[in-house]
């Protein structure tokens, strides 16, 4: 355990041994040893003094990523402008290579006809048998691991640890970790930059050089989550939607813009170039980087929970906080828990009439079951022969909707047809396959398989998969498609829950009657009100977008047509979806169905759907019909599609068009019709649906490699409006204070050179009082800002028009709006409400219901602190770094859950909340609390004095006491709680150099 005076100081050799670059190497030493013995300078010593490494050594350790972390052409002047830089990397790492613990396993890529490809850290030169038996997945964090070992912020014994994970995983052991590059969307990305920008004023308030405050590693940055879709079934949709983007995030995109030439590593994709993970699949992912001669495997860690999707691709990448991606950014390790590893084996193949989405939800709801928080999860067996790439991209994106960390699909021969389909250049894809072979990390199912070791195991027949779709209000809550009508009018009739909503029996069947544009319609509890292709689980994938056109072209062709007062939508994941839709000859019938274009970005999946018609808004809203949306995303969380969609379905793209032309849920598509024909014939699903050998037809025939060179040949071109931001080409970012987008925040504000140290609870007040499944979305609603709210009237008072509001999710850079958001989900649970669902909680002191936002600021006023009572999968969901900001703006000092996921824990840790778990069997409810007590918590005041997962004693002031154990899971979190957050943490130790 550190000492926090010996953390702070440095040793003579810090500076020789740290000299060494991890990321490019010419030489390194031997293979390993067995673990050392204890030594006299702790694990945290160690860790801590690597931190202090001076700026110039940054430099140089970044260097060599930057130099050819693009390979188009558009980017290569980077590579020339650093070479002086790298030619002095060069000279130093020279005399320092000799250093590396691992110099005999460096080993030479031959090149075919002469030469070499590169040099790498051989795995098989360890000569370890345990190697051989690890996951793949595994494989990387080990290869990271031995390249980045510098026996300071990577030992020895960290190595031996991955070597030996078979025994390691189950003790839950901490590994610290180095990915290759970061990625951010606009939604995280603004509040990260924001955050950063800060740092370099508290770096300047602290008498020291802002300029430390800078990433090392490449960061890209997309922006896709603005667009909204105002403008819908419209030919110039695209444009109209683009220019009220503008005009409502001007502000956000040109500090963005400043970000991008402020900050060296960085690249900024503009807006209307496509969703994050889809362009970071087809454009940005690396599989294997070859940074000035040294191979090592591409790895990312991005602001979006969804980053998963890039494990597909045979690439390791999931989601984290922007907290943790700042710190990696920064060059911090990222600690972390060495995982378990599920095995899943696929075998057979997809029946006919079945997609990659209905696979996906069969997926996430068998994963959810077996319980893989926390945990990786690797694909295998003969089956993975017969799903595309796109396939298993759709199955690595819901990763976060089955709780795992990472659904990982190692690299084979479909990964590299895939590069060379995107573009990749053959020299590429070449030099991609033999560093994997060379380093036992490709797959190649004609050769025998070795047994690999996995925590647990599961397998599906993919003959088994049905169609399906997912909801009313989670992802994992499947319903195979024939058990539709039944299950919605359960839901009907159940209990308000995840699948109730209480509608008594004579009010089942009412009509809502409406004019819409002059055309008599109807409403009744089903009916669907949006349908939206959209989201980066499906817009990647060519079999379903394709598959959503012959839907539509099928029931052109029978008469079949879209209710016009339904909102349909479809947003691309990238360019080169529209250019394959065009190709095919589908986008005219997508178009007569309503499904134009409205944009390239995140929109209805994000709650970005825009406004529906007033008429339909008024029908739902004075009839309370349980309205329905039906979308191609992953998310379907209360409140986060629209406000008045209460029922909310995950459906592949085929099948959104074709609840859209059946205009309702509640339908049984195998006995009941969609539609009357223009022949005045019922027209069935089965006449509509298209066959899996039509859909592959059209896919090759109309999906091209020139299709992903010409878009991404042009992606960081932008376009004309952003191409007009101008912006102050400054090291730090002059904040306006009459600004409601970007907002310095007050996180550094009278920070002191030394940290402040832990802190327990003191008789601290309950601010809410939650069941299970509380998500991110219900604690920082990203989406439309309510009339009557904190947020709203904060923004009425400087002038902001209502119809401006925009979304939360805009406003990340405005810490005054997104602390008045936090718990502002109209469909959030508060038990202290006793059944009233909204925003709103009870100032336990005097009784008053109040707004969550007032009533924390007057718990603030009277210096008292507050908690969170939870239930279990507390801040599942985005990744969303707002949902542990805006508590800690709030005051609230510590969650007390039944179970956190993963990323919502760190962040809370991040932010100097303190999590705690009840002990197996327990919850507030069975341990009697109501929420009503006072809370104090029983902390040691020295750092020194607290351990990883030790159990804590709760106290209320009614005399209950139970027992919790603290979830700060490793040595570098409980080093952040020391400092009050893990920006504060980075902010010293830079501030030392």
């Amino acid at each position: 355990m550190y000492c926090r005076a010996r953390f702070a100081s440095r040793l003579a050799s810090t500076t020789a041994a740290a000299s060494f670059s991890p990321s490019v190497c010419s030489r390194v030493s031997s293979p390993i040893a067995s673990p050392s013995s204890a030594s006299s300078v702790s694990f945290w010593n160690q860790r801590y003094r690597s931190l202090s490494f001076s700026s110039s050594l940054r430099s140089l350790r970044c260097s060599a990523p930057r130099l050819l972390w693009r390979s188009p052409e558009s980017l290569r002047i980077l590579a020339r402008t650093s070479v002086p830089v790298v030619e002095r990397f060069h000279r130093r790492i020279a005399t320092t290579a000799s250093e590396h613990p691992f110099k005999g396993v460096m080993t030479s890529l031959p090149k075919p006809g002469g030469g070499e490809l590169g040099k790498f850290y051989s795995l098989p030169a360890l000569n370890d048998p345990r190697i051989d038996r690890l996951p793949y997945s595994i494989r990387i964090l080990l290869e990271s691991a031995i390249r980045n070992c510098d026996n300071f912020q990577v030992t020895k014994d960290d190595v031996e640890k991955i070597i030996d994970w078979e025994n390691t995983s189950p003790k839950q052991v901490e590994i610290p970790f180095k990915p290759a590059r970061v990625l951010l969307q606009d939604f995280t990305g603004v509040p990260a930059v924001v955050d950063l920008a800060s740092m370099r004023d508290a770096m300047k308030n602290l008498g020291s050089d802002p300029k430390k405050i800078n990433p090392l590693v490449p960061v890209d940055l997309v922006v896709d989550h603005s667009v909204q879709v105002d403008v819908a079934r419209s030919e110039n949709a695209v444009q109209e939607n683009m220019e009220l983007e503008f005009k409502r995030n001007k502000e956000r995109f040109a500090f963005l813009k400043w970000g991008s030439s402020a900050f060296h590593n960085m690249l900024v994709v503009p807006p209307g170039s496509g969703i994050v993970h889809q362009v970071n699949l087809e454009y940005l992912g690396r599989v294997v980087f070859n940074s000035d001669g040294m191979l090592y495997p591409d790895s990312v860690v991005g602001t979006d929970s969804h980053t998963t999707m890039i494990d597909g691709l045979g690439v390791a990448g999931w989601g984290v906080g922007g907290i943790e991606a700042e710190a990696a950014m920064l060059g911090q390790p990222m600690s972390m828990v060495l995982p378990g590893v599920v095995g899943f084996k696929l075998s057979g193949k997809l029946r006919d009439g079945v997609t990659a989405t209905d696979l996906v939800l069969t997926v996430t709801q068998m994963l959810r079951k077996h319980g893989v928080v926390g945990k990786f999860v690797e694909f295998y067996g003969e089956g993975m022969g017969e799903l595309s790439l796109a396939d298993r991209a759709t199955i690595a994106n819901m990763s976060p909707e089955y709780g795992a960390t990472m659904g990982f699909f190692p690299v084979d021969h479909v990964t590299l047809q895939y590069l060379k389909l995107t573009g990749r250049s053959d020299e590429t894809v070449s030099m991609i396959e033999a560093y994997l072979r060379a380093n036992k990390m490709f797959v190649d199912y004609n050769e025998p398989q070795q047994e690999r070791a996995y925590s647990s195991y599961l397998q599906l027949d993919l003959a088994e998969v049905e169609p399906c779709i997912s909801g009313p209000k989670r992802p994992h809550d499947r319903v195979p498609l024939k058990e539709m009508k039944a299950d919605w009018h359960a839901c009907l009739d159940n209990n308000v829950g995840f699948k109730g909503f209480a509608v008594p029996k004579e009010e089942q069947n009412k009509v809502a009657k409406l004019t819409f544009h002059g055309l008599p319609a109807e409403l009744r509890h089903g009916s669907v009100v949006i349908a939206a292709i959209t989201s980066c689980t499906n817009t990647s994938n060519p079999s379903v977008m394709l598959g959503a056109g012959l839907v539509a072209k099928k029931a052109y062709e029978l008469g079949l047509e879209v209710k016009p007062w339904i909102k349909t939508s479809l947003a691309p994941g990238s360019g080169v979806v529209t250019k394959y839709l065009l190709q095919s000859g589908l986008q005219k019938y997508l178009n007569h169905q309503g499904f134009n274009i409205v944009g390239y970005g995140c929109t209805t999946c994000i709650g970005n759907s825009g406004e529906l018609d007033e008429s339909v808004a008024s029908a739902i809203s004075e009839n309370d019909i349980i309205a329905a949306a039906v979308l191609s995303g992953n998310r379907n969380f209360e409140g986060r599609v629209h406000p008045l969609t209460r029922a909310n379905y995950l459906a592949s793209p085929p099948l959104v068009v074709a609840y859209a032309l059946a205009g309702t849920v509640d339908i049984d598509f195998e006995k009941e019709p969609i539609g009357t024909g223009k022949s005045g014939k019922s027209i069935y699903f089965k006449d509509i649906w298209p066959s899996n050998d039509e859909i592959a037809q059209v896919v090759q025939s109309s999906v091209l490699p020139d299709m992903f060179k010409s878009t991404y040949e042009a992606i960081t071109k932008g376009n004309p409006m952003w191409n007009q931001l101008s912006v102050p080409a400054s090291t730090l970012y002059s904040w306006d204070p009459n600004s409601t987008y970007i907002h310095e925040p007050p996180y550094f504000k009278n920070m002191t050179v030394e940290p402040p140290g832990p802190h327990g609870v003191k008789d601290a007040y309950c601010l809410l009082n939650f069941g299970d499944s509380i998500t991110t979305d219900h604690i920082s609603p990203a989406g439309s800002i309510q009339k009557d709210s904190p947020a709203a009237k904060f923004l009425l008072e400087r002038g902001v028009d209502r119809k401006d509001f925009n979304s939360y999710g805009s406003r990340r850079g405005n810490d005054e709006v997104m602390a008045r958001g936090t718990f502002a989900n109209i469909r959030i649970v508060n038990k202290l409400l006793k059944g009233e669902v909204g925003p709103k909680t009870i100032h336990v002191p005097t009784g008053e219901k109040l707004y969550v936002y007032d009533a924390a600021m007057r718990y603030k006023a009277a210096g008292e602190d507050t908690i969170v009572l939870a239930g279990a999968e507390y801040g599942s969901g985005s990744s969303r770094d707002w949902a542990a900001k805006g508590p800690m703006l709030l005051g609230v000092k510590a969650v007390i859950a039944k179970s956190f996921e993963r990323i919502h824990r760190s962040n809370l840790v991040g932010m100097g909340i303190i999590p705690l778990c009840f002990k197996p069997g327990e919850d507030a409810d069975s341990l009697g609390l109501t929420g009503h007590e006072r809370y104090s918590i029983d902390l040691p005041n020295k750092i020194s004095e607290i351990r990883p997962g030790q159990d804590v004693t709760v106290t209320t002031d009614t005399g209950k006491s139970f027992t919790c154990t603290v979830r700060f899971d490793t040595e570098v979190e409980l080093a952040y709680f020391d400092h009050g957050g893990i920006l504060p943490f980075v902010i010293r130790n830079l501030n030392k150099e």
